[in-house]
C-alpha cells in the first residue's frame, strides 16, 4: 500500500513509501506498519513510539513531530491523529454493510440495538450488533472495553461480517466515540436518537458539548436520503428536524402527537404490556412481556429501524412477541420466597434511576407493599 493512496495532502517526498498495516497500540505493530500516536486520557501513544519501532513500525504519525526521516523511520505530523486513524481505517477496511445503523443518546442505546438485533434474528435476517454487550452475530460473542469500538476493530469486523454475508449491522454510538472520531469514515443508513440527560460531564464538561457530540452522528455521518429516528415529544426534536432538513435526511418519529408512529392506548394486564398505535394510517396492537413503559419507547424505535430493513411490518410485530429483556435492563432475574420479584437494572444516571423506579412501580402497582 502506498502512502499517497491513503493519506490526503501528504508531502510529495513521502508519497511512494509502502506500508503493510496500521496500529495505534504499539503491541499490535508488525513489520512496515504505520503507528499512530494518540494522546488519550490515561495513556499517551507518543510514549510508546520506541516500542512501536522495535516491533516493526516504519511510519509514525503524531501531532508532536515535524515531517522528517530519522534512522530510516518516517515521521509525519498530523494535527488530529485520531481523525487520521479513522480515515486510514475506512480506506484500508472498506467493506461497509449494506444496512448500517447507529443508535446514540444517554439511555436506551443497548436496549434498542439489542431489540433490533432480536427482531432481525426472529425474521431470519442475518444481523450483527456492536456495543456495550460486545459483538453479537458472529460465531462467538466478543467482549469489549468501550461502547463504541476503535476504527480498526470496526473495520476488521466488517470484513468478517461480509464474508458471512451479514449485511445488517447496528452499533451503539457513544458521545466519547463520536467526539473522538471513532466512527469517521462510516456512512449510516439509519440514525437513532434516544434521549439526553446529564452524564459523562467529567469528560464533556458541559451539557452543550455532550449534546453536540451526540449530534455529530446526524450532522456528519449520515448518508443523504438516510433515516433519522427520534421521539417527537422531546425538547431535542426541533434541533434534530433542522439537521434533517439541512442534510436531506428523512425522519421517522414516535410520539403521542404529530408523529409517524402515533402511540394510543397503553395498559398493563397480568404484568404484560399492551399498546395500540397508528403507523402509515393503519392501527396495530402490540403485546410484550418486557417490564417498564420506557421499554415500549425503546421497542418502538427498534421496530421503526426494522421497518427500514426490508421486513414486512406484520412480521416485525410477530417477532416482537418473542423479544426478551436485555441483561441488566429492567431484567427480571427471579422470584423471592415472599412473592417479591427481583429485577436487575444497570441505571447509573439520576434520570435513568428515577425512570427505572417509576416504571417498576407502575408495572407492578398491585405489589406496592413489596417494592
Amino acid at each position: 500500500m502506498l502512502l499517497k493512496d491513503y493519506l490526503p495532502n501528504i508531502n510529495k517526498k513521502f508519497e511512494n513509501f509502502n506500508f503493510t498495516g496500521l496500529a495505534f497500540d504499539s503491541k499490535e505493530v508488525k513489520k512496515n506498519y504505520i503507528f499512530i500516536a494518540i494522546k488519550g486520557d490515561k495513556f499517551d501513544g507518543n510514549n510508546y513510539i520506541d516500542d512501536a519501532i522495535k516491533n516493526g513500525a516504519k511510519i509514525i504519525i503524531s501531532s508532536k513531530f515535524k515531517d522528517q526521516i530519522k534512522n530510516n523511520v518516517i515521521y509525519l505530523k498530523q494535527n488530529n491523529p485520531r481523525q487520521i486513524l479513522s480515515h486510514l481505517s475506512s480506506k484500508i477496511y472498506n467493506k461497509l454493510p449494506q444496512n448500517l445503523i447507529a443508535v446514540t443518546g444517554t439511555n436506551g442505546k443497548t436496549s434498542i440495538a439489542n431489540f433490533y438485533y432480536q427482531i432481525l434474528k426472529e425474521t431470519k435476517k442475518k444481523a450483527a450488533y456492536f456495543g456495550t454487550l460486545g459483538i453479537s452475530g458472529k460465531s462467538n460473542i466478543e467482549n469489549i472495553s468501550n461502547t463504541t469500538f476503535d476504527p480498526i476493530k470496526i473495520g476488521k469486523n466488517f470484513i468478517d461480517l461480509e464474508k458471512k454475508k451479514i449485511n445488517n449491522v447496528i452499533l451503539e454510538a457513544s458521545s466519547h466515540g463520536l467526539k473522538q472520531h471513532r466512527l469517521d469514515g462510516l456512512k449510516f443508513d439509519v440514525g437513532i436518537f434516544t434521549n439526553l440527560s446529564r452524564d459523562h460531564l467529567d469528560y464533556h464538561k458541559t451539557l452543550k458539548d455532550y449534546l453536540n457530540s451526540k449530534l455529530i452522528l446526524f450532522k456528519k455521518l449520515m448518508k443523504k436520503g438516510s433515516v433519522a429516528i427520534f421521539d417527537e415529544d422531546t425538547k431535542y426534536s426541533k434541533i434534530l428536524k433542522k439537521i434533517c432538513n439541512k442534510n436531506k435526511i428523512k425522519k421517522l418519529t414516535i410520539g403521542k402527537s404529530n408523529s409517524d408512529l402515533l402511540t394510543k392506548n397503553h395498559s398493563i394486564i397480568n404484568n404484560r404490556q399492551e399498546l395500540s398505535f397508528l403507523f402509515n394510517k393503519k392501527k396495530y396492537n402490540l403485546k410484550t412481556k418486557l417490564i417498564g413503559k420506557i421499554q415500549i419507547k425503546n421497542l418502538l424505535m427498534s421496530i421503526l429501524a426494522a421497518s427500514n430493513s426490508n421486513i414486512k411490518f406484520n412480521k416485525i410485530l410477530k417477532a416482537v412477541e418473542n423479544i426478551k429483556a436485555v441483561p441488566g435492563r429492567l431484567e427480571k432475574v427471579g422470584n423471592l420466597k415472599n412473592n417479591s420479584i427481583a429485577i436487575l437494572d444497570y441505571a447509573h444516571t439520576p434520570d435513568a434511576l428515577e425512570t427505572c423506579i417509576l416504571n417498576i412501580k407502575e408495572h407492578f402497582n398491585t405489589k406496592r407493599n413489596n417494592l
